[in-house]
């Protein structure tokens, strides 16, 4: 999806929290999600897509003890491209799976209580290594597994990849898969008729899950400060209300 260019920082969480269509957005909850045996497999990105984007499903499918693979596709750091940081690239291929592995410990999801799996592939430029990421991805997927990635029309060129190769992948193997926006929150409309309403549904999160979830965020570092911080305040914002949306 080409998305609107958005000046500034983007649709304010006021404006979200006075959405029509938001507010229509029928409730689900995870067990229903993922069935009783059932494996959740999440595909991000980038480091910090899996906290940001799913950071209270990964507590309520932890909650509900079902199985849990985490998929990283890649380091964040992208290649032959300027970084928007104080550190080196040698820096952050440490820094930044450590900052998950932390982030996940404050969401009470201990690495050592799931698969994590790194992929390797390098940032901003994923939408140019669909056959690769779908190659890669197939392995690791089983008919039965319920899989989520990032929206397909994101936005993102790397987020838009990733939920095209996860939904190829599933294609693939049989599985059922799921996309959650993440870029949408900024460049979207609160009535915006390209959100595929029709398939959205609400994850509620408790006071403590969303607690969780902030404590998590903070644990990025590396793209909290600097002088061109990847996680802007405003975009904190959208990705920290007290539900989590679902595209089915």
């Amino acid at each position: 999806m080409n998305a609107t260019p958005v000046e500034g920082s983007g649709t304010a969480v006021r404006a979200w929290n006075a959405s029509r269509h938001l507010a229509r957005v029928q409730s689900m909850l995870v067990s229903h999600l993922v069935p009783a045996g059932g494996r959740a497999v999440l595909v991000a990105p980038h480091p910090g897509a899996e906290v940001l984007a799913w950071g209270g499903l990964l507590q309520l499918l932890h909650r509900e003890q079902r199985a849990l693979l985490l998929i990283s596709l890649s380091n964040g750091i992208p290649h032959g491209q300027p970084l928007r940081s104080r550190w080196t690239p040698e820096q952050l291929a440490i820094i930044r799976p450590l900052e998950t592995a932390e982030a996940l410990q404050r969401l009470g999801v201990p690495a050592a209580d799931l698969q994590w799996v790194h992929g390797g592939f390098s940032a901003g430029n994923l939408n140019r290594q669909d056959d690769a990421l779908q190659a890669f991805l197939g392995t690791y997927l089983h008919a039965d597994d319920v899989v989520f990635s990032t929206w397909r029309e994101d936005g993102d060129a790397d987020h838009e990849a990733c939920g095209r190769s996860t939904a190829a992948a599933c294609a693939m193997v049989g599985a059922r898969f799921h996309e959650v926006p993440l870029d949408a929150w900024r460049w979207a409309s609160p009535e915006d008729p390209r959100l595929p309403w029709e398939r959205a549904r609400k994850l509620h999160l408790d006071r403590w899950a969303q607690a969780r979830k902030r404590h998590a965020v903070q644990a990025f570092a590396s793209q909290l400060h600097g002088g061109s911080p990847a996680f802007s305040a405003p975009a904190l914002a959208r990705l920290q209300q007290p539900f989590e949306l679902v595209f089915l």
